[in-house]
Formats: C-alpha cells, sequence, structure tokens
C-alpha cells in the first residue's frame, strides 16, 4: 500500500510544472531524499537511458528510488574517507566528454542543449559522476591489493594473436544476485522475460548492479584477447542480439548481449590492447568488490523510510 502511495505521489509531482511540494521519503543517516531527489533522479536516468520511458510508472518509480538510495549511501561513505566531493576539473571534464560521446553528441555545447530538454544543468551531472568516481577511487583503495590478474597470461594471449584477424564483440551486460545456487535458473528465467518484454536496456536497469546498468548494461567494443575464455565460450556462436545463458561469476551471474561484431587484419598495438585487458579484468574484479562494500554499509546505516 505504501509502495502504491508513494508511486502516486511521485508521479503526481512529475506532471506538476510549477510548484511542488517536497515531500521527505527517506531518511538515511540524517541524509535526506525527497520526492523532488528521486524525480530528478528518474529525469538523469532517462537522459542516460531515453528507453526507460517505455517502462511502466511503478517500475521507473522503482529505479529511480534504488538508484538515489545507492548514490546518497555512497556519499555518506565518501565523506567519512575524503575531505571534499570533487574531482579536479581535467579528470571531471573527461567523465562528462565519456557521456556525451555515448549519447552521439559532439561538443559539451550540444550536450548542454540535449540535458536542458530533460531540466537538468552539466553541474547536475558533474555532482554525479564526481560520487561515483569518489566511489570508485574508494574502492581501489580498500580493495586494490587484492586484485588478481595473470598479466603474463594475457600478454602471452595477445602476442599469440598480434598478426592474425582480430574479432570484437559489442557487448552490453546484466549482472544480478542470487543468494543460493538453485536460484540461478529462475532467476534468470525472470530477467530473460523482462527483456522480452521491457528490452535489454530497461531489464539492465531493472536487475544489474553493475554500474553500467544507467546506461542499459552498454559495456562497448570489446576485443576478443579482453576476455577470459569462460565468456569467449558463451558469445562465440552467438548471432546479432542473442544473449547469453547465465555465466557464474565470482561477483554475480552475468548475462551478455552481443549487439554486433567486426573483424579487422592488421597487426594490433600489443601495449594498449594489453592495458584495456588488464583494465578490463581489473574493473571486473572492482566491480565485485564495490558491491560487497557497498551492502555492508548499506547494513550500518541508520535507514527510515
Amino acid at each position: 500500500m505504501k509502495k502504491k502511495i508513494l508511486v502516486l505521489l511521485f508521479f503526481l509531482t512529475l506532471n506538476q510544472a510549477q510548484s511542488i511540494e517536497t515531500r521527505i521519503i527517506h531518511n538515511i543517516q540524517n541524509e535526506i531524499i525527497t520526492n523532488v531527489d528521486i524525480k530528478n533522479e528518474f529525469k538523469y536516468l532517462v537522459a542516460l537511458n531515453n528507453s526507460l520511458k517505455k517502462l511502466d510508472k511503478e517500475k521507473i518509480l522503482s529505479i529511480s528510488n534504488e538508484s538515489i538510495i545507492r548514490e546518497k549511501i555512497k556519499k555518506i561513505e565518501i565523506l567519512k574517507n575524503f575531505k571534499k566531493i570533487e574531482l579536479n576539473e581535467e579528470y571531471s571534464s573527461i567523465l562528462i566528454k565519456n557521456i556525451y560521446s555515448r549519447l552521439n553528441l559532439k561538443s559539451i555545447n550540444e550536450f548542454e542543449l540535449y540535458l536542458k530538454d530533460y531540466g537538468l544543468t552539466i553541474n547536475d551531472i558533474k555532482t554525479k559522476t564526481t560520487i561515483d568516481a569518489l566511489w570508485n577511487e574508494l574502492i581501489i583503495k580498500k580493495y586494490g591489493s587484492k586484485i588478481n590478474i595473470n598479466k603474463d597470461e594475457i600478454e602471452k594471449e595477445i602476442l599469440k594473436n598480434s598478426k592474425i584477424q582480430i574479432k570484437e564483440y559489442q557487448l552490453s551486460e546484466i549482472i544480478f544476485e542470487v543468494t543460493k545456487k538453485e536460484e540461478i535458473q529462475k532467476k534468470y528465467n525472470e530477467v530473460v522475460k523482462s527483456i522480452n518484454e521491457e528490452g535489454f536496456k530497461n531489464s539492465a536497469a531493472i536487475y544489474s548492479f553493475s554500474e553500467s546498468a544507467k546506461i542499459g548494461g552498454d559495456i562497448g567494443w570489446i576485443n576478443e584477447n579482453s576476455l577470459n575464455d569462460k565468456i569467449k565460450k558463451n558469445i562465440v556462436n552467438l548471432k546479432n542480439g542473442e544473449i547469453t545463458k547465465p555465466i557464474i561469476l565470482s561477483n554475480g551471474i552475468l548475462i551478455l548481449k552481443l549487439i554486433n561484431t567486426k573483424n579487422s587484419e592488421t597487426i594490433i598495438n600489443v601495449k594498449n590492447e594489453f592495458k584495456k585487458a588488464v583494465n578490463y579484468e581489473r574493473n571486473r574484479q572492482l566491480n565485485q568488490y564495490s558491491k560487497i562494500y557497498y551492502n555492508k554499509v548499506k547494513k550500518n546505516l541508520n535507514f527510515d523510510g
């Protein structure tokens, strides 16, 4: 009943153009979340992933609500470990460019005009990218020493394929959790049903705990040499638009969608490919620790609402 009331309240405020009565929805360790915060989170998520507009109101509310809760919890923990929530301007500009380039926009000016249609500003985006970046920095500080990457094996694989036809995969991901191994197939079927009904991008926003969920699960083009054998075996026979069976990883259950493939016969830049492969594996493991640490932080907070 409470959820239905929140849905009604939220979408009533969405349709009010002039004045909105601000109401507290959550109080997390004295960090307030209001109906206006949830509304603004909705606008931000839709700006990054337009397909969310196709979801029904209750699902949109749930995604926006969970997203702003995650941000507030991260902010609380960041303030315990950093003096200020800020980045240097150069790094901040790179993060902003990554976002608008993914939206196929060519300049910061185009991005500003694009955001205006959603009632957002560049500063709104900077605030969110700063929190995400500092959270990632925090995870690296706490868990960086635990990252285990077989660099010799990666380099060996790249050198072996440095002068042959290289295949690249354009992929999107959903990473979800289960509490018991027996629940994997049931949860997978639930996610697949959502993919068929709502689309992959929206299902990523609903189910995935990966950072890529905000952009519909998009992880871009990945060189086949950057992928571990388990993932390669699952995507090698996929056709464009198809998804994998559940891939069991240490940080959750992975579903990949193949968007496109391309081949290029060239002598690859071993140094660059090695760096990309190491970063891919490093980010995959850090994503695991990020989820673990987030759950730990959330469990220890006072949460009202």
